[in-house]
């Protein structure tokens, strides 16, 4: 199973990576990282088919997905 990893400190919380997302899964969180915003993160592992479309979207290369 593939498996979305997130490096939410370095995330800006562009939403770029929720907007490519086939399932709609990466979502935004209601917490904020130690810069103050608010980073994409995903609701539900299970659902993820390993695409990378948020990976190739990031333009932080915040995401890497593990198989």
């Amino acid at each position: 199973m593939p498996k979305p990893v997130f490096n939410e400190e370095r995330c800006k919380g562009c939403e770029l990576c929720t907007a490519v997302c086939p399932k709609k899964i990466v979502v935004i969180a209601n917490r904020f990282n130690s810069k103050g915003y608010k980073p994409a993160t995903c609701s539900d592992d299970a659902k993820c088919i390993g695409c990378a479309l948020c990976a190739k979207a990031c333009p932080d290369v915040v995401i890497e997905i593990h198989k």
